[in-house]
């Protein structure tokens, strides 16, 4: 007899997926955060940019698991595919190109500001990703995917 969870995550297999792989992805990154300054900090968690990018281990985990789940040439798998990629090349592109922009304002802001100039709220300069965090968030969606679909009984290794 199958149990009741391994059929709820049957019946939500692609949702379930692509949060969990969302959610696992930041919480790693509060454990990264942990390992490399020995000391414990929740807001990783709940920010953006960073170690995996989660994003992207989110939209790879549902993208894949629509293939896995409904076929590989599947009109599902295929809509979710392009907004992948769109999400991917924001992840890269625009949203990095923002950071570091950011990165720059606020030194312009540290200079008026040591001239005298009131100092405004400083821009939050990690919101992009690393091409290397946004592999790993990949990586990440993958893994998290394919456990889920032998999980379900998908995989019949």
């Amino acid at each position: 007899m199958i149990s009741p969870m391994v059929n709820v995550i049957r019946m939500f297999f692609p949702l379930i997926s692509g949060v969990s792989a969302m959610l696992l992805a930041q919480a790693l990154k509060v454990l990264i955060g942990f390992c490399t300054s020995r000391r414990f900090d929740m807001s990783p968690f709940t920010n953006a940019g960073g170690m995996p990018s989660s994003h992207t281990a989110m939209v790879t985990a549902l993208t894949c698991s629509l293939g896995l789940n409904n076929g590989w040439s599947s009109p599902s798998f295929a809509i979710s595919l392009v907004f992948s990629l769109i999400v991917l090349h924001d992840a890269a592109g625009v949203r990095f190109a923002a950071g570091k922009q950011a990165r720059v304002l606020n030194k312009i802001q540290s200079v008026l500001h040591s001239q005298g100039y009131e100092n405004a709220a400083e821009l939050k300069e990690s919101i992009g990703h690393t091409k290397f965090e946004i592999t790993v968030g990949v990586i990440f969606g993958l893994t998290v995917a394919w456990l889920y679909w032998w999980i379900i009984g998908g995989a019949r290794w």
